[in-house]
């Protein structure tokens, strides 16, 4: 599924103007079904789709019961329907419109973290050192300038990226990436490229990601999240510098 389109653009530098080719980001609908009924609608870039959803169905815990991502169907169209087979209940009463960018999506009252007690701990070189190749990773924010990136590391290469109009989308892909992978989220840490809302911290900290880092700030939210569930929170990861706002004690 293409992740952009070309148009023809008029762009101008002082007093001159000039035709020119530009990549814009398709932006598209996700309509969400479970057995043949539409409980969500979104909007996001149709980039891994299956791990948007798995990541966003098991990280809010909306479906109760048995249910398997890789038996999802997925349809391209006008919009991107995806409909997800399962032996239980749905509940989607408590949902929430985010402060994510196009609205994301969290159901805040199912949230039960736990004190995370991992003993993952980073250089402050090699931090800085993922987090720009990191950067340099993220094509489609570079091609567009309008995609956030999202990233799982293991302190020592870049296991997964995932790119997304929305950044709740991004964080959810990855996520989602990681368990159809079986990769294990202890001992990792998740890279960011917009600013880290109080609905992102508790994503992480729900699967036990002790670390979470961004070229932008927290939230104060996210910051008193991540302080009471054992989060490290990074902050301003830009060149030479960064701010640790929880837990300073995983970067060395």
């Amino acid at each position: 599924m293409n992740s952009y389109i070309k148009r023809t653009i008029v762009k101008n530098s002082g007093d001159a103007f000039e035709e020119v080719e530009d990549s814009i980001a398709i932006e598209q609908r996700l309509r969400i079904l479970v057995n043949g009924k539409e409980i969500l609608s979104m909007y996001c870039t149709p980039l891994m789709i299956r791990e948007l959803v798995v990541g966003m169905l098991m990280s809010e815990n909306i479906v109760k019961g048995k249910w398997c991502g890789e038996k999802m169907s997925i349809i391209y169209g006008e919009d991107v329907s995806v409909d997800v087979p399962v032996d239980g209940d749905i509940s989607i009463d408590d949902a929430v419109i985010t402060s994510g960018c196009i609205g994301g999506i969290t159901f805040p009252k199912r949230a039960s973290l736990q004190k995370i007690d991992d003993p993952f701990r980073i250089s402050s070189r090699k931090l800085k050192e993922i987090f720009s190749d990191f950067q340099k990773m993220s094509d489609l924010h570079q091609l567009t300038g309008c995609i956030h990136s999202a990233g799982l590391s293991d302190g020592k290469s870049i296991l997964c990226l995932a790119e997304d109009i929305g950044r709740h989308n991004a964080v959810d892909k990855v996520i989602g990436y990681a368990i159809l992978e079986e990769i294990p989220f202890s001992g990792k840490m998740m890279l960011a490229s917009g600013r880290l809302s109080s609905e992102i911290v508790s994503k992480c900290a729900r699967w036990g990601i002790p670390v979470v880092g961004s070229r932008t700030s927290p939230t104060s939210l996210a910051v008193d999240i991540a302080e009471k569930s054992g989060v490290t929170v990074v902050g301003f990861i830009r060149g030479d510098r960064f701010n640790v706002y929880t837990h300073p004690e995983r970067i060395t």
